[in-house]
């Protein structure tokens, strides 16, 4: 945009501004109010959204934060290790290597089943005050879900065929710090009626589930996986500070490689 003659341009934000003496943000001071006097959930909840958590909402919002953290020797983390056996001395590239695998069936989960739960909620004319009712929605957007032939994020885990344990736990702090909203609801609906409809056994995973935990949140469903991102960077790092200790890496590189076989030519 031009400007007119000695009109400033300026760069208008809600995140901090430094001066040569003084980092101000929120209407405060950095190094004051900040530093020392609040967690870092609180403070990344309110950098998303730019307003204080409730003692409640800052409860669920950090225990998402611990469930997504680390789940094992998961794609990403394999990844991660992988890439700091390949380049020790950029540490940043070994984390962005695992943040990058977040999609479709790791990390992404929480933030496709936000949208689909958002969708439905949004397409309601009331909200139902009951199990029966709730359970009536979840049982048309699975069979909906179903006749698509959509994958319908949340449900099933490649490990926790009988349930994942983070679930019953997340739909219990929810509840008992009062942000257990619709989503959650419309969630644990899902978990009630699929088996009958699917015909077999998909349990609720802990991905979907922080992913409606988010939105009950109020967590814009865009930023649900930088949510999920920024759980998983510190489980990166704590893979990339045990690989350092006990290296795998160089174990998974070795048995891959003295295991390849040609597949040429293709069928």
């Amino acid at each position: 945009m031009n400007k007119e003659q000695g009109e400033v341009e300026t760069y208008p934000t809600a995140m901090a501004i430094s001066k040569r003496e003084s980092i101000s943000i929120f209407g405060g001071d950095l190094s004051q109010d900040f530093i020392g006097e609040v967690s870092f959930g609180a403070y990344a909840f309110r950098l998303i959204m730019l307003r204080e958590p409730t003692p409640g909402e800052l409860r669920l919002f950090e225990a998402v934060l611990v469930a997504l953290a680390d789940h094992g020797f998961t794609p990403t983390a394999i990844a991660a290790r992988l890439t700091y056996l390949s380049a020790p001395d950029a540490i940043q590239g070994a984390i962005a290597a695992g943040l990058l695998g977040g999609g479709s069936r790791f990390l992404g989960v929480s933030e496709d089943t936000g949208r689909v739960l958002s969708e439905k909620l949004a397409s309601l004319k009331r909200v139902p005050t009951d199990d029966a009712g709730w359970d009536e929605i979840a049982s048309k957007m699975v069979a909906d879900l179903k006749a698509s032939k959509m994958t319908i994020p949340g449900l099933g885990h490649h490990l926790h065929k009988d349930g994942d344990p983070r679930v019953p736990k997340l739909f219990s702090i929810a509840k008992e710090v009062g942000t257990f909203g619709p989503h959650l609801a419309l969630f644990q609906a899902m978990g009630r009626v699929a088996p009958a409809i699917l015909g077999k056994n998909l349990p609720l995973n802990g991905a979907g589930c922080c992913g409606a935990a988010l939105a009950d949140l109020g967590i814009p469903q865009p930023l649900l996986r930088g949510v999920v991102l920024l759980a998983r960077c510190a489980g990166l790092l704590g893979h990339i500070a045990d690989e350092m200790r006990t290296p795998v890496a160089q174990s998974i590189f070795e048995h891959v490689e003295s295991h390849a076989i040609s597949s040429y030519p293709l069928d």
